[in-house]
């Protein structure tokens, strides 16, 4: 017998699985015996009123074996000499089109210029303790893409893209933890994804697939209106039936190369704007509705054991020159760490990234402002490319700035949050998370005015809505400018091929289809079946 229920508990009834299952069995008038199964489908904290409780939806079998808890991405077939498809990029959109293009019965070629996990890690230790950025190995480039290494967040609202589940279920079926599988934000963690994406690339050098690390596409194989294949940077050609791009939001020369070659690219929307870093106990007091942290009255001066560590997420709409725009926060990493994510020398980039156990002392977010067209204008001659232009010039300036001596190292510029919205430079800065360290400026000196007015007047009013917020106990490092990819690359809506050069697939973030791990994923599997049911 199965029966399903929905319960909403205290954080010790819901968070402790020996107490929920106890919770469960005397709620439904059950035995404590092995033939009883309590599995949780879906759960989620809700601290929205005074009291933080949990959403539980759960299944309970009683003398019956509950269903396989995963059904994708334990078999797949071996392709060795099927025809190939190219594959650019092995990040999550790359990886998880070659493993459907396997199901499918052909052979992914991936290409990736920079290095598996485990090379990765050396370049990510230099340019933390060097400040030496490899341009082709970095925290947005190499094997599994920016995710890798920043977070590793599973969350997604785009459940009408394809079948989340699904993707979750690949996922656990290579390492990932089940827990994935419940968590209404369910994330893995930079220290266990490294694993979970190796895992992907032997299942598909296993099944006959390829995967070549320290690859860099130079050039394309057109012909007429359609691509054969393409060229890497050691004059090697691989050619298939269609290529899939898939080299993310980061790949400026990619998107060089395309405008060179005549492949249409489009301007698309984003936004930019600043980390900003505070105390997670800080966060916890807000989002929790704790005893304040100067409190002598209550015992209870932190989180407890249960809950996990309080993110947050905030928008606004500001007005400033005229011109509306929105400030938000944007992928906030709880008991996380800001790590330097600069693809080339002499820039400063900053994102966030936390651990599976979320629990450093500090919580981060990006907090971004949307550019407009108007911002562009300096940058029109560019055409498309103006916005990745603008992002380029912000992140070099950051560097020249936050760097005075001339040696563009990874320091990064900060000042703390009041002082910045009241125009003063931070006499001293915080303790940070960021490794690189930090120098006190003015951001006005890095951020045009178009994104530090917006900024002051967002953060004005993300400090009416989280009292406490708005302080010089937190502090903005810059820059985050890599929020999503200022191009797309277009394609049909319907096929997913490029418009005008056919066998062409533009897939994931960096083409403008995807906004993080999982949309990516499926953006990845998406185009994998359009290319065979056009190709195949």
């Amino acid at each position: 017998m199965m029966q399903s229920l929905s319960l909403t508990l205290l954080p010790e009834q819901g968070l402790d699985e020996a107490v929920f299952r106890a919770h469960v069995l005397q709620y439904l008038n059950l035995p404590d015996t092995p033939d009883v199964v309590v599995r949780k489908r879906r759960q989620s904290i809700d601290s929205r009123g005074r009291q933080t409780k949990v959403h539980i939806d759960a299944d309970v079998y009683a003398g019956e074996t509950p269903p396989p808890l995963i059904q994708h991405g334990l078999a797949y077939p071996n392709v060795t000499n099927a025809r190939p498809v190219v594959i650019v990029g092995a990040g999550p959109a790359g990886l998880f089109a070659a493993l459907r293009l396997i199901e499918l019965g052909l052979k992914p070629v991936v290409l990736e210029r920079g290095g598996d996990v485990r090379a990765r890690r050396r370049d990510l230790a230099a340019i933390n303790k060097d400040h030496v950025v490899n341009p082709e190995s970095n925290y947005c480039f190499g094997e599994g893409g920016a995710g890798t290494y920043s977070d590793g967040k599973l969350y997604t609202r785009s459940s009408k893209r394809g079948d989340i589940r699904r993707i979750l279920e690949i996922f656990v079926a290579h390492g990932a933890t089940e827990q994935i599988l419940v968590d209404a934000h369910p994330h893995i963690g930079t220290n266990k994804l490294p694993t979970v994406v190796a895992a992907l690339r032997e299942q598909i050098l296993n099944a006959g697939g390829e995967v070549h690390f320290n690859t860099k596409v130079v050039d394309l194989l057109l012909t007429g209106d359609q691509i054969r294949g393409v060229v890497a940077a050691d004059g090697q050609e691989y050619t298939g039936l269609g290529v899939i791009l898939a080299t993310g939001h980061s790949a400026r020369d990619v998107f060089h190369l395309l405008h060179q070659r005549n492949v249409l690219i489009e301007a698309k929307a984003f936004a930019m704007g600043v980390r900003i870093e505070h105390q997670q106990s800080l966060i916890d007091t807000l989002q929790y509705h704790l005893a304040p942290r100067h409190s002598t009255q209550s015992p209870n001066l932190g989180r407890g054991e249960y809950l996990p560590a309080a993110s947050y997420s905030l928008v606004t709409q500001t007005r400033f020159g005229g011109v509306e725009r929105g400030v938000f926060s944007f992928c906030m990493c709880p008991g996380g760490f800001i790590v330097p994510s600069a693809t080339a020398p002499g820039e400063l980039v900053v994102n966030g990234m936390s651990p599976s156990r979320r629990d450093s002392k500090w919580a981060n977010s990006g907090l971004v402002v949307a550019i407009t067209d108007a911002d562009l204008k300096p940058y029109a001659h560019h055409g498309p490319l103006a916005g990745l232009l603008l992002q380029q010039d912000i992140e070099q300036r950051a560097c020249r700035v936050a760097s005075p001596a001339g040696n563009l190292s990874q320091t990064a510029p900060a000042q703390r949050i009041a002082d910045f919205v009241d125009g003063r430079v931070s006499s001293s800065l915080l303790d940070t998370s960021y490794q690189p360290g930090l120098l006190s400026v003015d951001m006005r000196e890095v951020l045009p005015t178009h994104i530090a007015q917006p900024l002051r007047q967002g953060l004005r009013d993300f400090g009416q809505k989280m009292r406490g917020y708005l302080s010089n106990e937190g502090q903005l490092i810059g820059i985050e400018s890599r929020t999503s990819s200022p191009v797309r690359i277009p394609r049909d809506r319907d096929t997913c091929e490029h418009l005008t050069t056919r066998r062409l697939f533009p897939c994931g973030e960096g083409a403008g289809y995807a906004g993080g791990i999982v949309s990516a994923a499926m953006d990845g599997e998406r185009c994998a079946n359009e290319l065979v049911a056009l190709y195949g």
